[in-house]
C-alpha cells in the first residue's frame, strides 16, 4: 500500500492533475467546469479528480445535484518538510506554490494553441 506522501507525488506527475489544482487556486469549481478546458471524456476527468481527493490534494462535495470540487493546499505540507529534509530546497512558501501552478496552467494552455 502506498504512503500518503506517494500518493500526493503520484498525483503530482501528470500535468492535467497539476492544471486541474491551478484552476482550483482561484475558487471551487463545479466537476463539468474542471472538465471544460480538457479534450477528454467526463470519465476521464472523474478519474483525475478521484486520484486527486484520493491524494488529499481536493475534496469534493456534492451540493444539490452538481458536485464541486475544492483545493486543499495542506495537504501539500507533507511532501514539503520531505523535500526540505534533503537540505537542497528551501522551504516552501506556499503562496510562491500557487503562483508556479498559474503559470505552470497556463503555459500549458499556451501549448495548445
Amino acid at each position: 500500500m502506498p504512503s500518503p506522501l506517494d500518493t500526493v507525488f503520484a498525483a503530482l506527475a501528470d500535468p492535467t492533475r497539476r492544471a486541474i489544482l491551478s484552476m482550483l487556486l482561484e475558487d471551487d469549481m463545479a466537476v463539468t467546469d474542471v472538465a471544460e478546458p480538457f479534450e477528454m471524456s467526463l470519465a476521464a476527468i472523474s478519474k483525475h479528480l478521484n486520484i486527486l481527493s484520493r491524494a488529499g490534494l481536493i475534496s469534493q462535495e456534492r451540493r444539490g445535484r452538481v458536485k464541486w470540487c475544492k483545493l486543499e493546499p495542506d495537504a501539500m505540507k507533507d511532501a514539503s518538510v520531505w523535500m526540505q529534509g534533503f537540505g537542497q530546497f528551501e522551504p516552501v512558501n506556499l503562496e510562491a506554490f500557487e503562483r508556479f501552478l498559474v503559470v505552470e496552467h497556463l503555459s500549458d494552455s499556451s501549448d495548445d494553441t
